[in-house]
């Protein structure tokens, strides 16, 4: 499929989730965020939503809300929303998370996205973010939050080879992770962390549309800036931080 104002694949259009996290793994956490019938679930930084979908599947009950800044990712949700019948239950807002008023909820989403909820204009704060998503919660409420670690500590060429800027204080340890959720006010009840294989199907997917469009369409207007930017991705990734940045997920639950 082609975008039909660019000319190019769609974006992210390979993949199911937004970060690398198996079908298997999804549904073990929807189950254990059914079982505790949540009535309200905010999703932060949802893209297209699809974990917030497949909760409000399992729990009936549940109203849900996806907050975005990326209209194209909102768009895709609502569309999905709609095919599967849950678009009177689910909804999808364009607006900023840093801040928000939409809490308190029984379960709070938040799958790599933890920077929206801190100052943009200051680096990213871990313990700022957990401090959100604690107020964002009811006591008892769950979190599951998707948040990248370190492996173990890079190296100065695995630093290079990775995003511009990256730093050893980019990330902490697991340990360090559960650490301040702990401090921030819950416990954490499920600590998982997504395998290699999962890593090597949302990197592969991430780029796979763009891949076979670029093989069909060398000479388009549009190749060689594609061609750059998909090819730096993928470098930052094989070059970088493959075997060293982690993703844990967290399922959190805030006390009382």
């Amino acid at each position: 499929m082609i975008s039909s104002e660019s000319g190019l694949p769609p974006r992210l259009g390979g993949l199911t989730f937004h970060s690398p996290l198996s079908d298997a793994r999804a549904a073990r956490m929807v189950e254990r965020l059914a079982a505790i019938e949540p009535g309200e679930v905010l999703d932060i930084g949802c893209g297209w939503g699809e974990l917030l979908l497949r909760v409000a599947e399992a729990a009936p009950a549940a109203k849900g809300t996806g907050i975005d800044i990326n209209g194209e990712d909102l768009a895709r949700g609502r569309a999905l929303a709609e095919t599967r019948g849950l678009a009177d239950r689910v909804v999808f807002v364009e607006e900023s998370a840093f801040g928000t008023d939409r809490g308190p909820v029984d379960v709070v989403l938040c799958h790599g996205s933890s920077q929206a909820l801190c100052d943009p204009e200051q680096p990213h704060d871990l313990s700022a973010a957990l401090g959100e998503l604690r107020r964002l919660v009811r006591a008892g409420g769950h979190v599951v939050l998707g948040e990248c670690f370190w492996e173990r500590t890079p190296t100065d060429e695995e630093l290079a080879g990775m995003w511009p800027g990256a730093n050893e204080r980019d990330h902490t340890s697991l340990g360090t992770l559960v650490d301040l959720a702990i401090e921030a006010g819950f416990r954490p009840a499920w600590i998982e962390t997504a395998t290699g294989e999962e890593w090597e199907e949302f990197e592969s997917g991430y780029r796979y549309d763009t891949e076979l469009w670029l093989a069909a369409h060398p000479d388009h207007p549009l190749a060689a800036e594609t061609r750059e930017r998909v090819d730096r991705q993928r470098s930052t990734w094989l070059n970088g931080y493959r075997r060293v940045l982690g993703m844990a997920y967290l399922t959190l639950v805030a006390v009382a």
